[in-house]
């Protein structure tokens, strides 16, 4: 869930809400006069609150703007997970980040790597998102901004025109090995029906989940990008059929009469692995 950094009350709010992350947001959502106060609010937020299971995320400032270098400076290493940039347009973006953040590890005493996801919103960016993918040493996802991309190319937001950049994204991922995160709903962020219908787009392209602004969103996204039961016993039959196979010397084995290729034991086993994230997201929101 994205919050802005100068609203303390949200971002209380934000790190008790049944969401896999919170992000503290310094960018878009702070006007230019705010960002110190936002600055201040955000290390205050991440020193005093309990986020239990929830990924804790500061979207900065894009790399190479005077915001940033001071985001990075108040960056409290030591208390968070992930860095969300955003506006990354090449490679050497993300290596540039990559060098700041080691130097907040190093200055904060934080030894394990910070995460970062990064945004493509822009044509450039999209036209380089393999690149983008490769090039950070960091990075474990790729964001799509749909709204500034539709500004910069006088695209509708509409499920049509922005399938190609949606599929681009989520191709960049998968070649890289990262999670595909979908853009936020905001043409009506307080329609829950209208964002599980979104969700459910996002889902069927390959996406792993959604930003969202609102509390009315959680639940329908949450639905969507969390497996039904059903699927995931089936799931744990394909794998387990597989291993099965595998111990008894065959590479072929059959699961409610389908034969089972490597690529539906790779999209079960996915499909498991969220299964838990879910689990463990639900068992520290209760």
């Amino acid at each position: 869930m994205l919050t802005p950094g100068n609203r303390a009350e949200r971002i209380a709010k934000a790190a008790g809400l049944p969401v896999d992350g919170v992000a503290v947001d310094l960018e878009d959502g702070v006007g230019p006069d705010q960002k110190a106060e936002a600055r201040a609010a955000m290390v205050t937020a991440f020193r005093t609150l309990d986020f239990g299971p929830r990924e804790r995320i500061v979207r900065i400032n894009a790399v190479g703007t005077e915001a940033f270098e001071a985001d990075i400076r108040a960056l409290p290493a030591g208390l968070i997970d992930t860095v969300f940039v955003p506006k990354v347009e090449d490679g050497e973006q993300s290596r540039r980040l990559d060098e700041a953040l080691e130097r907040a590890q190093r200055d904060s005493g934080r030894a394990r790597p910070l995460d970062v996801i990064a945004t493509i919103e822009t044509p450039r960016g999209m036209l380089k998102a393999l690149d983008i993918a490769d090039a950070g040493r960091r990075t474990s996802a790729l964001f799509f901004g749909s709204g500034d991309y539709s500004a910069a190319t006088g695209q509708m937001v509409t499920e049509r025109a922005l399938a190609v950049p949606r599929a681009t994204i989520v191709a960049a991922a998968a070649a890289a090995g990262l999670q595909a995160i979908d853009a936020a709903y905001f043409t009506a962020v307080k329609d829950a029906d209208a964002t599980r219908a979104d969700a459910l787009v996002a889902r069927e392209l390959g996406f792993d989940g959604k930003v969202i602004f609102h509390p009315n969103q959680i639940a329908p996204c949450n639905a969507v990008f969390s497996p039904a039961p059903a699927e995931v016993a089936r799931a744990e039959r394909i794998v387990a059929a597989h291993r099965e196979a595998l111990a008894r010397g065959e590479g072929v084995a059959y699961v409610d009469g389908e034969f089972l290729a490597i690529d539906i034991v790779a999209m079960a086993e996915r499909i498991i692995a969220r299964a838990r994230q879910v689990e463990a997201r639900d068992k520290g929101g209760s």
